[in-house]
């Protein structure tokens, strides 16, 4: 991520401290992943936007050549098909300034998490009882 004079204390501050050509994906990117898990929370940490529900559910970052989006594992390798045709590891995806962003499956990756994270908390309210 590139240096900022100062650091945004908040998701709309990061957005707006982004370079000019980069706020709208950057807003789609928050958007998407606001509508995939409405109830999440939404603040910065490690200077990136973040969201959290019942656990880490995803961040997002801005870089020279593409945009990241970092979901908590297993998600990126249970959807290595859809994947394909973005650089990934094991928690990232890349998605290159020049091509679209595909909402529709930046969606379906957060929903898969926000699924994990509820199973996740399930399991640990049955043991708690």
């Amino acid at each position: 991520m590139p240096e900022m004079a100062e650091k945004p204390k908040t998701v709309d501050a990061y957005i707006a401290a982004a370079p000019k050509e980069l706020h709208a994906r950057l807003r789609a990117l928050r958007t998407a992943i606001r509508s995939a898990a409405p109830d999440a929370e939404e603040k910065l940490s490690y200077g990136m936007p973040y969201y959290g529900y019942e656990g880490r559910l995803a961040y997002f970052a801005y870089a020279k050549e593409h945009i990241g989006l970092y979901v908590p594992p297993p998600v990126v390798a249970d959807h290595a098909k859809d994947l394909r045709t973005y650089q990934t590891a094991m928690a990232t995806v890349r998605f290159p300034h020049d091509k679209a962003l595909p909402i529709a499956l930046v969606k379906k990756l957060i929903r898969a998490r926000k699924k994990l994270n509820e199973e996740k908390h399930m399991k640990k309210a049955k043991k708690a009882k």
